[in-house]
């Protein structure tokens, strides 16, 4: 009986564990399909001491791609601070479903993502970013107290993306 006792202890142990790592995963906060530019503009240019880390890429982009694995490691980094990750995706929506949230899942992505599919007025949003964004992804901009702060065209290191942040907190 001490035998059969030991042993459901001991499987009851290992499946608690194994839950506790499945849960450990985090996953994206929100996953959005906006069409419009304003509605996700207003989650990064907010009035606030929060430093918004803002990243626009696509699951096609190839040095998009290589680049995100330096960007969750700042956010597991910076995330008990006054800061906040946010990923634009500039993937298609008919993308939304299949490839976008696969590749978050995959990847485990755990900053917001927004799918922005407002491709028809991109030259009109694109110059609000920056003014000198040619609009190639990857692109990387800091904003805090609703102010943009740093602007980068193209793939960004992780010792670049730390010390950017470390200098605008």
């Amino acid at each position: 009986m001490k035998k059969f006792i030991g042993i459901c202890t001991l499987l009851l142990t290992f499946t608690s564990c194994d839950k506790k790592a499945e849960t450990a995963v985090e996953k994206p906060q929100v996953i959005e399909l906006s069409t419009d530019y304003a509605s996700v503009f207003d989650q990064f240019t907010k009035q606030n001491d929060t430093l918004y880390l803002v990243n626009f890429w696509a699951t096609w982009c190839q040095p998009c791609v290589e680049e995100l694995p330096d960007f969750m490691k700042v956010n597991d980094e910076f995330k008990s601070e006054k800061f906040k990750m946010i990923l634009v995706s500039l993937d298609k929506g008919s993308d939304f479903e299949t490839k976008v949230k696969d590749y978050l899942k995959t990847n485990n992505i755990s900053p917001d993502v927004y799918v922005l599919t407002d491709n028809k007025r991109m030259n009109k949003w694109i110059p609000k970013i920056n003014k000198t964004w040619s609009g190639a992804i990857p692109a990387t901009a800091v904003y805090k107290n609703g102010k943009q702060l740093f602007f980068t065209e193209g793939k960004i290191s992780y010792t670049n993306l730390k010390s950017t942040i470390n200098k605008f907190k």
